[in-house]
């Protein structure tokens, strides 16, 4: 009933469909219990004239028929015209929500969900959603009056028969709701293992690259085939259900039949009942059992539905760890003094802390880099200033103004970022480098461009800035990808800078290439370089290094090789200076 509750809102805004839905519904069943009786009234009138009279009568019989189905008809195209739009506006609404909610979500609840099992529940479980949201109300309205209207038809023929029957319809339900629990169980199950599939594909078909390079394909294959085989034995606990909710349910059906037969029988002997009586009665039984059956039969969609449901809101529920504060300002004027306040940071469900009381400070345009260990916390860090996380202890200030103080779409607009694994969206050249600053125009997209040095090779392909990418940028290099990233940046043309390790992963002559670009892009802004080639972080104005202990060293390049500390020794060892 909570989830059913929390489903009533999204019907507000198509309130009108709904209610011309039902009133649909209710003239089809009307005209589905009319029929035996019209049936019944003319056995008892005009079928009884004369053979003229019949024939005379006839046609305003076809007539008024024709005119019902006619009705019928029409009632039937809006249930499953508007119906089914309702269904897909109030889906559309909910994978909208479900989006945004996925986009507000903070990185540590895509650090513990994978992308395979988040785009099941944007497909899969919002359709299973949208039918029942169309098909339930409909469905358990047109069976409640079809059932209501043929159980007071047959009680006007026939009490003690009728009452035979409403203690099998009893049994009935009492056995539905019972199964209906292990049903949804094995439906949520279900859910479950699809998303594990969806997971296992979406991992494999990302990676398959290095699955082919490492001829990893029996590897993909046994992973796949174990998630698979668990969907597989999920699916056959859920059919061992439903095989005996539906036979279960037909069994009792039967009875009905029985019941009527045997009621009828007996009623019969004792003068109680006539054939003709029995043949209207078990026009209405059909009548009576047609909308028993679409409930049966609905109940696995309101099962599927309920399961999909519970899952969207266990979404929409979460709660964002990087929110706004109630009184978040704007950031603005930015001029770039970056201080850390005995900046401490450990992740939610981990006891021992990444970061522990880092305190450092840059004027602002002056350049600063991070080195150390793998695991040292640079990463973090760094993501600590546009409020990917949020500190456990201490301040992060921009100007002296506290990030957590600020919204965080201007905080990040006033920051670039360059990765050492690029992302590029699946569209064009023009696309990705404007991607941070949609309203550019073809001038500064170029001048970006330029200033990254992509304008010669952009010039020449055959579509030039209309030149696809392909899905993360696969038909560029590793190089050219780097510098329509360095390009999205110059056109967003930020004060702040994060360069993280943005050369690790090019050959040499890349490197010295995209080193000149990013040199060129830190002119005149507040620079933070994480790198492991010491080579690109030379001329920082001060270099950090950090480890999981905190802060070892820091200084100028000849200050700390003047130490002949730590920074030294990584000095040493890639230089092979002895």
């Amino acid at each position: 009933m909570k989830l059913i509750k929390r489903l009533i809102p999204y019907y507000k805004p198509y309130i009108g469909v709904f209610i011309l839905d039902l009133i649909a519904a209710s003239v089809m069943s009307a005209i589905d219990l009319a029929f035996p009786q019209l049936l019944r009234l003319l056995r008892g009138t005009l079928f009884m004239q004369a053979p003229e009279v019949i024939l005379s009568k006839l046609g305003l019989v076809t007539i008024l028929l024709l005119v019902m189905y006619l009705v019928r008809s029409g009632c039937k195209y809006y249930m499953s015209y508007q119906g089914h739009m309702m269904g897909a506006r109030m889906e559309s609404t909910m994978r909208r929500q479900l989006f945004d909610r996925f986009q507000s979500l903070s990185f540590s609840y895509y650090n513990t969900h994978n992308t395979g099992e988040m785009m099941s529940k944007l497909v899969s479980d919002l359709f299973d959603i949208s039918e029942l949201a169309h098909h339930g109300p409909e469905n358990i309205f047109i069976s409640v009056v079809s059932i209501i209207g043929s159980l007071i038809f047959l009680l006007t023929i026939n009490v003690p028969m009728t009452l035979c029957l409403v203690v099998v319809v009893i049994m009935m339900a009492v056995f539905s709701l019972l199964q209906n629990g292990k049903m949804r169980a094995t439906f949520a199950d279900n859910r479950k293992k699809i998303a594990g599939i969806n997971s296992s594909l979406q991992d494999t078909l990302g990676g398959i690259r290095v699955v082919k390079s490492f001829t990893g394909e029996e590897i993909e294959q046994e992973k796949f085939d174990k998630s698979n085989l668990a969907f597989l034995e999920s699916k056959k606990a859920n059919y061992v259900q439903m095989a005996l909710f539906f036979s279960g349910t037909r069994f009792f059906q039967g009875l009905m039949y029985v019941a009527v037969l045997v009621a009828g029988g007996y009623f019969i002997a004792k003068g109680q009942l006539s054939g003709e009586e029995l043949a209207i009665y078990a026009l209405y039984i059909n009548i009576f059992i047609n909308p028993v059956n679409v409930l049966v039969e609905f109940t696995e969609q309101l099962q599927k539905g309920l399961a999909g449901f519970e899952r969207f809101i266990d979404v929409i529920d979460t709660i964002p760890e990087i929110v706004d504060a109630e009184d978040a300002t704007e950031l603005t004027n930015v001029k770039g003094v970056i201080d850390y306040k005995d900046v401490s940071f450990a992740y939610e469900d981990d006891e021992e802390a990444v970061l522990e009381h880092i305190d450092f400070h840059v004027d602002a345009g002056k350049s600063i880099a991070i080195v150390g260990p793998s695991g040292g916390g640079k990463t973090t860090l760094c993501a600590l200033l546009p409020r990917f996380y949020d500190v456990t202890g201490g301040q992060v200030c921009i100007d002296g103004i506290d990030v957590r103080t600020v919204t965080q779409k201007s905080l990040r607009s006033f920051i670039g970022l360059v990765q050492q694994d690029v992302y590029l969206f699946n569209g064009t050249i023009r696309e990705n480098i404007a991607y941070g600053k949609q309203d550019a125009t073809m001038e500064e997209i170029m001048e970006a461009a330029k200033n990254a040095d992509l304008l010669d090779f952009i010039n020449g392909l055959p579509n030039g800035f209309e030149t696809e990418v392909g899905e993360r940028g696969t038909r560029l290099s590793g190089g050219q990808k780097q510098r329509i990233a360095i390009a999205r940046v110059f056109l967003k043309n930020p004060p702040i800078l994060i360069l993280d390790e943005a050369t690790s992963a090019l050959d040499n002559e890349s490197e010295r290439y995209i080193q000149e670009s990013l040199d060129k892009l830190s002119v005149g802004r507040t620079t933070i370089t994480i790198a492991h080639r010491l080579s690109t972080i030379l001329g920082a104005d001060e270099i950090i290094v950090l480890d999981g202990d905190g802060i070892k060293e820091r200084g100028t390049h000849k200050e700390l090789l003047k130490a002949n500390g730590i920074y030294a020794k990584y000095y040493q060892m890639q230089f092979d200076v002895v």
